[in-house]
């Protein structure tokens, strides 16, 4: 019995030390705001700019052939790092979507879609 409640307080011990170490510790609440704000300023570019062809939060996409926000960001390996390039380059292609999005636009735009993200999306079939 006492080997058991040694064993569980060690395991216990351990767990509060990971969770309070420097890597898993929260945000500080100003950078939350910052990254809040941030995806904010994402949703309303998207609803000012992406709208007219992608269902910018969830559904279906008024143009068929754009696909939801919600499905592009659910696809394996899509990360803030991996979102980014491809939001700059997305659009060069035909003359229809032929426009620029800046960096800071582009950086606002991955993290609000980066909210969409869900371990339980299932796409549409």
């Amino acid at each position: 019995m006492i080997l058991r409640a040694s064993s569980l307080f060690t395991a216990v011990l351990l767990l509060s030390t990971v969770a309070a170490a420097p890597g898993n510790a929260p945000p500080p609440p100003a950078a939350r705001a910052d990254e809040t704000t941030r995806e904010m300023r994402g949703l309303s570019f998207a609803q000012t700019h992406c709208a007219g062809c992608h269902a910018v939060e969830t559904g279906t996409s008024p143009n068929p052939e754009a696909p939801p926000f919600e499905a592009v960001i659910n696809k394996p390996g899509l990360n803030m790092d991996t979102l980014k390039p491809w939001l700059s380059n997305s659009h060069d292609f035909p003359a229809v979507m032929d426009f620029n999005i800046d960096s800071e636009q582009v950086d606002d735009l991955a993290a609000y879609m980066l909210t969409l993200k869900s371990v339980s999306y299932r796409p549409d079939i």
